[in-house]
């Protein structure tokens, strides 16, 4: 049956229809394919249990809640940070769930260290089939006040570590098709935040570089190497004390509790997610974009206190 006919039999309209035929047959099969998809990925989700995951930042926030839900299912944790008193709490919290796995201490901006540490992981627990890029830090200061140490520390801990983690477990896992890489940006991976400069070329670079793993990994045809980008707004974690919405919009943009991030990190795993923006309202920003000319979605952002949530920020860590 020619592509035409098939647009036929889809469309009783399709003689009506300004649309070329193909282009109708292509929309119905992406529309049954995404269908296909979700449909798959909810009612036989990923297991992860028995596999080994390297977790970035995992002495607090995020990370930590990361490692606990993982161990849980029955994951190994490797748990990476400069944080040593943070990761003995985070691997004592794993150990009460039944879970194991092993601390690391590593500065994940030098690829040599990295690199050996890969090979102390495997030795130790494994081959890494699971990666957490989570490590994170922020000045908050605006880009005259910012330090260059400081502005240079925020891009390779944020950015720049993510090739060196990825480089030292990724062979592994295209040999043998199978892993998850989990790149940890922001919202303002999205759109720019006034105070946040440095922190958002982070995150925008975090997401370019998840976006072209994901199609280099398309081109090799490994498509059981999944990788998810997550972008959420301001987590209640002590890492943006102060941020705030401001009012009435906080239920738009509410500051994230911790635990609701973590479950919707590994929902989104298990249910092989490429994306996830937290609230919903996040994935407007596209829109805001396209749309909107540029003083209008300045406005926006200004009208809903976006662009001044920095202003009380507290540096707590």
């Amino acid at each position: 049956m020619s592509l035409s006919s098939l647009s036929k039999r889809l469309c009783p309209y399709y003689t009506k229809c300004p649309l070329p035929g193909p282009l109708m047959a292509l929309g119905a099969y992406m529309a049954w394919d995404t269908v296909k998809n979700l449909a798959l990925d909810y009612y036989f989700p990923k297991d992860l249990s028995g596999q080994v995951a390297v977790i970035t930042g995992a002495g607090s926030g995020i990370g930590r809640g990361i490692a606990v839900s993982l161990a849980k299912i029955g994951v190994k944790v490797a748990l990476w940070d400069l944080n040593v008193p943070g990761m003995e709490e985070t691997m004592r919290m794993v150990k009460e769930v039944g879970g194991e796995g092993a601390i690391y201490k590593v500065n994940v901006c030098d690829k040599e260290l990295v690199y050996s540490t890969a090979k102390k992981v495997t030795a130790d627990l494994g081959d890494c089939t699971i990666l957490i890029n989570n490590a994170g830090i922020v000045t908050g200061k605006s880009i005259l006040d910012v330090e260059d140490s400081k502005a240079s520390l925020t891009l390779g801990v944020n950015t720049e570590s993510h090739f060196w983690t990825v480089k030292a477990f990724l062979p592994h896992m295209i040999a043998t098709d199978n892993g998850h890489i989990v790149t940890i940006a922001s919202a303002a991976g999205l759109v720019g935040v006034a105070g946040l400069c440095d922190y958002c070329a982070s995150k925008f670079g975090a997401r370019g570089f998840n976006e072209a793993l994901r199609l280099e990994l398309r081109k090799m045809k490994k498509y059981n190497v999944h990788t998810l980008s997550v972008c959420p707004y301001f987590i209640n974690t002590g890492m943006f004390d102060g941020v705030k919405t401001r009012f009435p919009f906080g239920f738009l943009l509410p500051i994230l509790e911790p635990s609701y991030v973590v479950h919707k990190i590994v929902q989104g795993m298990r249910r092989r997610r490429t994306e996830l923006r937290m609230p919903r309202l996040m994935y407007c920003s596209d829109l805001l974009h396209f749309i909107f000319p540029t003083y209008v979605k300045d406005f926006i952002f200004e009208i809903i206190g976006f662009s001044n949530s920095m202003d009380a920020f507290v540096q707590t860590r």
